[in-house]
């Protein structure tokens, strides 16, 4: 396949349509050639075996299919599955098959490094590349999905835009993708399993209410005070808490979706009483709730992860004030594929086992 050719998965089916008419073929060969890419994840345009040979050399003249690869993958003592993608291009992103005792979740990535430098992420201590492309996220979700049944036979049951990059920062391609996995010519996945998560993106989560967007939004806090956030996410000199909450605000009221809150707890740095009663206040702006969120250990950086009696009485003051929280605990840490640690570090052993593992217990 000629990968310098434009990818056929950028056009819609309308332009595929003109695309055959101009050709002198039927148009319905577009809903054919869009059920292969998009229901069954078709490869290469020999897969289309409902098309003739001449129609699938006119399409292999004309078309690539800019298919992600797997280039290696790693399988965590817990059965989390991290996966180095690689693109057409030679870059390389990462997503994480998450299993649990109630789901499988994809977390995927949304751009080749990160532009926003939180000081605690792996990841934003990459460059920006480049976006991904509608294709190269919807790639990682499918090829997740597979691994899930090929190694769990369970199925896919979430999918995460928490990987590398900034959704909201490739705001074009991330709908896209979400419009891909949901639709029934598609990977048929309800959009109330997607979240979309950002760090503060306040001008895009306005768009996302206008656009009255069906996914879930989860946004990525850490400190519910200027001072502290500024110090672990710079975005904040530029979106602010106030003008987060306006934004938060205008979302909810198109959208009448809550919004979940993914708060890390650091020690010594907002793991006190105080710092639970500044997020239970900015969190009762809009309905939510509050995802507590285990450190991962990044090189270099000095942050831990608050003791168990700091996180147990943070956790209590939140119901206190009638929230709904989760305490979530870091899968993958041994793989670096836990939350904040995917920077492309593949210098472990690469685990390829040929059968199914056990079922998850």
């Amino acid at each position: 396949m000629n990968l310098s050719l434009p990818d056929i998965r950028e056009l819609s089916q309308e332009e595929l349509k003109d695309f055959f008419s101009s050709k002198g073929e039927k148009p319905y060969r577009a809903k054919q050639v869009w059920e292969w890419l998009w229901k069954f994840s078709a490869r290469s345009f020999e897969e289309m075996s409902n098309l003739s040979l001449d129609v699938r050399s006119l399409l292999e003249n004309n078309f690539s299919i800019r298919a992600v690869e797997i280039d290696t993958f790693q399988i965590s003592s817990d059965r989390t599955i991290k996966t180095a993608f690689r693109l057409y291009d030679g870059n390389i992103v990462e997503g994480v098959l998450i299993p649990t005792d109630t789901r499988m979740t994809a977390c995927v990535s949304s751009q080749v490094g990160c532009s926003l430098t939180c000081k605690f992420c792996a990841t934003g201590k990459l460059e920006r590349v480049r976006n991904l492309t509608a294709g190269e996220i919807y790639d990682q979700v499918s090829l997740i999905k597979k691994q899930s049944m090929e190694y769990y036979n369970i199925p896919l049951s979430n999918v995460v835009y928490m990987g590398m990059g900034e959704p909201l920062l490739n705001y074009q391609h991330v709908v896209k993708s979400v419009e891909l996995v949901n639709a029934q010519i598609g990977l048929g996945m309800s959009q109330q399993r997607i979240t979309v998560s950002t760090a503060g993106i306040a001008k895009m989560i306005r768009k996302l209410g206008d656009d009255n967007a069906k996914f879930n939004l989860a946004l990525s806090l850490h400190a519910a005070n200027d001072a502290k956030r500024n110090k672990i996410m710079p975005i904040n000199e530029h979106n602010n808490l106030e003008v987060l909450a306006d934004a938060l605000r205008y979302y909810y009221s198109k959208t009448e979706k809550h919004v979940t809150y993914e708060y890390i707890v650091f020690n010594n740095f907002n793991d006190e009483i105080i710092d639970a009663k500044e997020l239970a206040d900015f969190a009762s702006i809009v309905p939510s709730k509050i995802n507590l969120i285990e450190y991962n250990p990044i090189d270099n950086e000095g942050f831990l992860n608050a003791r168990e009696d700091k996180l147990t009485a943070f956790k209590n003051y939140l119901h206190s004030r009638g929230f709904i929280v989760n305490l979530r605990r870091s899968r993958g840490k041994d793989i670096d594929a836990a939350c904040g640690q995917l920077a492309n570090k593949n210098e472990h052993a690469v685990v390829k086992l040929k059968k199914p593992l056990p079922d998850i217990t």
